[in-house]
C-alpha cells in the first residue's frame, strides 16, 4: 500500500483528492471543520517536503451545473487558517482559468479548484475529465475517504493517468488501517455494537461480520424486528415485520458460527414519539399497546456493559436509542462511556457510519475513542466486505 510517505514532494506538484463537503450556515460560514483537520497532514508534508498542493474536491450536490451557492470559495478562508497558508483558488477545476492558477503555483503554496461537481463528467467518471484534471500535478494522491466508494473521476478514474505516482493520503491509510483492525488483525474479543432503526439497512453489514467478530450486541429500533419475530410483544415500537424471518436466519446464522447475540432485555417506554412523552422501564417483549421502545433500559446497559469491557476491539455502528431526544440519550451516552473505559484499557475502537459519529461528537467521546471514521458510506461498504472503487485503483 503505497502511502504519501513513499513520496519525495520537493519541486512536486501534488494533485489531493481531499473531501471537503463541510456543512455551511446561510452566511456561508463551516460550522463542522472535522474534513478540513483531518485532511491538514496530509498537504503539510507536502509543502514540507518543498511542494506545491492542487487541491480537489466537491461540496453538496450541484448536479452538474455552476451555483454560486455551493461554490467552494465560501470555504478558502476557514481552510487557510486551518492549514497555516493562505489558499489560492481557481474558479474552474479544468480549462483555462484552472490551468493558469496550477501554472502560477509556486512551491509551499497551496490552490483549491472550484467545485468539480459543477461538471457532470465528474460523477459520470468521465475519463477525458478526469485526464484534463490530471494535468494539475506530478502524483496523485486520495485523501478523500468519504468519496471512495464512488467511481467518479477525481476518485477513481484519475488514477489511471499516474501508473507509479499514486498513494493514499494520511487519512485515507488510517481509514483502511482502522477497518482492517476490525475486519482482519483484531485482538479477540472482537465485539460489534449495530444499533439504528432498520435491519435492513445493515443486513448485509451483519452477514459480512458474523465472521469476524465474537460478540454482536444489536440495539436502537432494529432491536423490535428481533423481538417480535421471536414471538415478544412490541407495542407501538419501529419494526419491519417482513424482515422478521431474516431476524431469525441471523440469530440461527451467529449461534452456528458462535457468535454471541446480545439484544436489550428491557427498555425505556414512551406513549408517543416526543422528549416530553410520558415514560417507563419495561421488559422488551412486553411493551403495552400504545407505547414505543426509544431507549436502551437499566439492565440491558449492564449486559451490555460486561460484554464491552471484556471486549479487545469494538466496532461501533449505530446508536441504542433515540439520541436527538435528551430524553432517551441516555443509553447511547452510557455505551460510549463503557467503550471509553475499554480504550482506556487498551481496546482498539472504532466509530463509524453517520449517526454514531453524530453521537460521538454530540457527546464529546471523539477523543475517547481509538478512530473515528469520517466516511458513511464508505465505511459502511467497507464493513459490507465490497473493495471500494477509490481504493482499488491506488492499489491497482
Amino acid at each position: 500500500m503505497k502511502t504519501i510517505d513513499d513520496f519525495n514532494f520537493e519541486g512536486k506538484k501534488a494533485l489531493i483528492r481531499v473531501d471537503f463537503n463541510v456543512p455551511l450556515d446561510g452566511d456561508f460560514n463551516v460550522t463542522d471543520t472535522s474534513r478540513i483537520d483531518a485532511a491538514k497532514p496530509t498537504i503539510l508534508k507536502v509543502l514540507e517536503d518543498g511542494g506545491s498542493a492542487v487541491l480537489m474536491s466537491h461540496l453538496g450536490r450541484p448536479k452538474g451545473k455552476a451555483n454560486p451557492d455551493m461554490s467552494l470559495s465560501h470555504i478558502c478562508e476557514t481552510v487557510s487558517e486551518i492549514i497555516g497558508v493562505q489558499i489560492k483558488f481557481a474558479e474552474n477545476c479544468v480549462g483555462a482559468a484552472a490551468d493558469e492558477a496550477v501554472a502560477n503555483l509556486q512551491d509551499g503554496e497551496v490552490l483549491l479548484l472550484e467545485n468539480l461537481r459543477f461538471h457532470d463528467e465528474e460523477e459520470a467518471g468521465d475519463e477525458s475529465f478526469a485526464e484534463a484534471l490530471s494535468k494539475h500535478g506530478d502524483i496523485y494522491v486520495n485523501d478523500a475517504f468519504g468519496t471512495a466508494h464512488r467511481a467518479h473521476a477525481s476518485t477513481t478514474i484519475v488514477a489511471k493517468f499516474f501508473p507509479e505516482n499514486k498513494c493514499f493520503g494520511y487519512l485515507l491509510a488510517k481509514e483502511i488501517k482502522a477497518i482492517d483492525k476490525v475486519m482482519q488483525t483484531g485482538e479477540k474479543p472482537v465485539t460489534a455494537i449495530l444499533g439504528g432503526a432498520k435491519v435492513s439497512s445493515k443486513i448485509t453489514i451483519i452477514e459480512n461480520i458474523l465472521d469476524k467478530v465474537d460478540n454482536l450486541i444489536v440495539g436502537g429500533g432494529m432491536t423490535y424486528t428481533f423481538i417480535k419475530a421471536q414471538g415478544g410483544k412490541v407495542g407501538d415500537s419501529i419494526c419491519e415485520d417482513d424482515k422478521m424471518e431474516l431476524a431469525l436466519e441471523i440469530l440461527k446464522q451467529a449461534e452456528a458460527k458462535n457468535v454471541k447475540v446480545y439484544l436489550p432485555v428491557d427498555v425505556l417506554a414512551a406513549d408517543d414519539f416526543n422528549n416530553a412523552a410520558n415514560t417507563q422501564f419495561v421488559d422488551v417483549d412486553k411493551i403495552p399497546d400504545g407505547w414505543q421502545g426509544l431507549d436502551a433500559g437499566p439492565k440491558t446497559l449492564e449486559i451490555f456493559k460486561q460484554v464491552i469491557l471484556a471486549s479487545k476491539t469494538i466496532l461501533w455502528n449505530g446508536p441504542v436509542g433515540v439520541f436527538e431526544m435528551e430524553s432517551f440519550a441516555k443509553g447511547t451516552i452510557a455505551v460510549g462511556n463503557y467503550i471509553d473505559e475499554a480504550t482506556q484499557a487498551g481496546a482498539f475502537s472504532l466509530v463509524g457510519g453517520g449517526d454514531s459519529v453524530a453521537a460521538v461528537k454530540q457527546f464529546g467521546f471523539d477523543d475517547k475513542v481509538s478512530y473515528v471514521s469520517t466516511g458513511g458510506g464508505a465505511m459502511l461498504e467497507s464493513l459490507e466486505g465490497k473493495t471500494l472503487p477509490g481504493i482499488a485503483a491506488i492499489l491497482d
